[in-house]
């Protein structure tokens, strides 16, 4: 093959880059409006359409993606950053209060259309907070709605370490868990509308293992029947003997019980008066129905029922869906709306994963990028010439 000039080469790698940097232009048919863009995108990605598998992991993560954001230095983005130059790639997805944090790879899709028609200012911290919301509506068949706006920066600081040390604890006291929300301004009934969020979504075993041991101060935390079913379908998982503690992979368990299938429920005697067992992934207040019965995944759930008044509203969100419908939204929107702190360093991210770099680092950024993508089409320039 003849040799090629340095020209030629650049010639190549511009042709390249033009190839691999997708087309905006079929993007912008779509139209520039924020709030519809990412409507569509979160909609399209939860019930899928004629081109794309719908995939019901995404909406359940989304909103506790924004609880991850919002709850450590308030709703900056930093959550959704792979590394940054004060922190390395210890970020906050890093945290071990992160495992199975998802939603990143959408709201990257979403930054990337929102960039081709043309609203390259939206923020990530922006897309997370409306993603998030449309996320409940979707989940609860338009029940839950409540206002967001625009506005929100972007922060360039991402610390696993902070959000450890802030996110509440799957073991946390109720005690603990007040004094982490009234931090925040959320009050009891605040907590306990938050929590109905576990009516959807899944938990990782390392999340609840605590509750899979028969031990005397945990017979009154969970139910028994309930805790002997989750056992089993752990180990049914991993595919090892009850006994046997060694793991082979991470199981999982649905948040709700009433999302398990028919055997389960039935094995842990749970009682579904009042739930829709049909309408699995549902965010509604089934969750209530639950927690009252002691079938929760993670003691912090318990914990709400060691509380007179987080119990009364147990009790209230059990009997009145549109009550929890609205304050859900409410803390919600309250949520979404928690500030950074006063001269926090904030800019408007050109990718979600990364600080904007100076002008060397963006140039080392792309041709990395652009490298390992060739890795991957490792046919790539020989296909060229």
């Amino acid at each position: 093959m003849a040799k090629l000039t340095g020209a030629a080469v650049v010639v190549a790698f511009g042709v390249l880059f033009t190839l691999l940097a997708g087309q905006p232009a079929a993007a912008a048919a779509d139209g520039g409006d924020f709030e519809s863009t990412v409507f569509k995108l979160v909609e399209e990605a939860i019930n899928g359409n004629s081109g794309v598998e719908g995939d019901p992991r995404v909406g359940p993560a989304l909103i506790r993606l924004l609880f991850h954001d919002c709850w450590v230095n308030g709703c900056d983005g930093s959550v959704l950053l792979d590394e940054t130059p004060a922190d390395g790639t210890s970020t906050e997805k890093k945290a071990a209060k992160s495992i199975g944090l998802g939603g990143f790879d959408l709201i990257d899709r979403i930054k990337a259309r929102l960039t081709g028609v043309g609203d390259g200012d939206a923020s990530c911290a922006d897309i997370l907070a409306f993603a998030a919301r449309d996320a409940a509506s979707i989940l609860s068949g338009g029940r839950i709605h409540y206002a967001v706006q625009r506005g929100r920066g972007d922060g360039v600081v991402s610390s696993a370490t902070a959000a450890d040390a802030e996110l509440p604890g799957r073991a946390f006291s109720f005690a603990e868990l007040e004094r982490s929300f009234a931090a925040r301004g959320f009050g009891k009934k605040d907590l306990v509308a938050l929590s109905g969020a576990h009516a959807v979504g899944v938990c990782h075993r390392l999340s609840f293992a605590d509750r899979l041991r028969p031990s005397a101060a945990a017979a009154h935390q969970i139910n028994g029947s309930y805790q002997l079913a989750l056992a089993a379908d752990v180990a049914r998982q991993q595919k090892l003997p009850l006994q046997t503690t060694t793991t082979t992979s991470e199981p999982t368990a649905k948040n709700n019980i009433r999302d398990m299938d028919r055997a389960f429920r039935a094995a842990s005697s749970y009682s579904p008066m009042g739930v829709d067992t049909e309408a699995t992934g549902a965010l509604d207040n089934s969750y209530y129905t639950a927690s009252l019965q002691n079938m929760v995944l993670l003691k912090s759930d318990w914990e709400l029922t060691q509380d007179g008044d987080a119990l009364d509203h147990l009790v209230e969100y059990r009997d009145d869906a549109a009550k929890w419908n609205d304050d859900f939204g409410e803390a919600m929107a309250r949520l979404s709306n928690l500030r950074p702190p006063v001269g926090a360093h904030l800019e408007i991210r050109k990718n979600c994963r990364l600080t904007n770099p100076s002008p060397a680092r963006e140039a080392l950024y792309v041709l990395k990028n652009f490298l390992q993508r060739c890795y991957k089409r490792f046919s790539c320039l020989l296909d060229f010439f």
